[in-house]
């Protein structure tokens, strides 16, 4: 199958095949058909399996030849970078037609947008936040609304914006097309989705499962001795885009500023900076300009980079859904990816977890001493030997010095 055989308008197709794709992923072929045919839709999907693309190709397909001015597409995301990447993949798209499309969320100034809204936009990607803020101030009239979409919506009923949610449904034109993309659905949100669909298509691709093209290994060791193994990792000739997880806003800053002290120029971006300067952050990431991103999991979403070769996690995550998504920024794309976690004596339930879900055995590696030597020769058995030779055969390995990468903290205090 391929993307030709959905009927795509000759610009779309186009843009297709500049942006280098060939074949449909299994979420796209499931659901780009149901959506064309105006069908409501739950999308269960984890990260990277391109469920952006299978609901942005076919709303521009519906309002390519019809532009309005009018908000005819609402798409709700969870966080403003999510917003941006969204907002960033339907302009790559939609080029040489004439739909004009913005992005919404807090940071930045709230009159700018409202001006943009006033002047006539057809589709709109916004937070909730900010979404409702500009329904207050009337800058925005969401009648002529004919699909909206909630992207990642398990993120957004966690963190507490269902209420939000609800009010803007209540100001969405009715008679509407609405589809619900989400890596995970919890029982206690499904009844809620059942409100908002109506004899919807459901689409399901390995729910909730850690990415396959992912080698997972787990790194017994002592707290303190955490950063120290870190740098060792860092240091690998074969590590080079990284995504550094840790659990606390704190932490995130605090080992920045620790891998910078050792010359991995780290830089911390805390949640309190101008949104321009977080975002020329998270292009620097993509773009190269830093090799390391240091997290909280509120990036474990918004981030859409294709390269990225190892996710760590410093800190466990809380859940198994945590892991299955911070582990999802690697292996996309049809590369190649590998996930360390560090694991202290009090994380050993959610490894089983963790295992529970993958359906395997994760590969443990035991540090007993601090020396960097003993890490080091640790870290190497930690790699499946298949993965290493592949890496090996493809020219990936580098040779010389170890690199000293930029290091990035994302904080993002949504």
């Amino acid at each position: 199958m391929s993307f030709s055989n959905f009927s795509f308008h000759p610009k779309i197709q186009s843009a297709i095949q500049k942006s280098g794709y060939t074949v449909p992923t299994p979420i796209q072929k499931q659901a780009i058909g149901p959506i064309l045919d105006k069908r409501d839709l739950l999308g269960l999907a984890q990260t990277g399996t391109g469920k952006t693309a299978a609901f942005v190709l076919p709303i521009i397909q519906r309002f390519l030849d019809r532009p309005v001015g009018k908000v005819q597409a609402l798409i709700i995301a969870p966080t403003r970078e999510l917003a941006e990447q969204i907002l960033e993949y339907v302009e790559k798209m939609s080029q040489g037609t004439r739909l004009r499309s913005l992005a919404v969320y807090g940071g930045v100034n709230k009159n700018a947008q409202a001006a943009r809204l006033k002047a006539g936009v057809d589709v709109v990607v916004a937070c909730p936040g900010r979404l409702l803020d500009h329904l207050s101030d009337r800058a925005v009239d969401l009648s002529a609304v004919e699909m909206l979409v909630l992207d990642e919506a398990d993120h957004m009923f966690d963190k507490g914006f269902l209420p939000d949610i609800r009010r803007i449904l209540r100001v969405v034109n009715k008679q509407r097309q609405t589809l619900v993309f989400s890596a995970t659905m919890p029982g206690e949100i499904r009844h809620l989705v059942e409100d908002i669909l109506t004899n919807p298509v459901t689409v399901q691709v390995e729910q909730a499962r850690p990415t396959k093209s992912v080698a997972h290994s787990v790194f017994q060791v002592q707290q303190q001795e955490k950063t120290d193994l870190l740098k060792d990792i860092l240091g690998r000739q074969d590590v080079k885009t990284t995504l550094v997880f840790t659990r606390t806003k704190h932490r995130a800053k605090s080992l920045a500023l620790q891998l910078q002290k050792s010359n991995f120029q780290a830089t911390a971006l805390q949640g309190n900076m101008s949104q321009a300067k977080r975002q020329g952050a998270l292009d620097g990431f993509k773009n190269g300009t830093y090799s390391i991103l240091v997290a909280t999991d509120i990036a474990a979403r918004g981030i859409d980079v294709s390269e990225i070769s190892h996710v760590i996690n410093y800190d466990m995550p809380d859940t198994v859904e945590a892991y299955t998504h911070r582990t999802g920024r690697t292996g996309r794309a049809a590369c190649t990816g590998e996930a360390f976690t560090f694991v202290t004596a009090d994380d050993s339930r959610m490894i089983r977890m963790v295992e529970l879900n993958l359906g395997r055995k994760i590969t443990k590696v035991t540090s007993r001493q601090t020396g960097s030597e003993t890490r080091t020769a640790e870290i190497r058995q930690s790699v499946p030997m298949e993965t290493s030779e592949k890496k090996k055969a493809s020219g990936q390995a580098r040779s010389g010095n170890p690199r000293r990468g930029r290091g990035l903290s994302f904080d993002f205090g949504i």
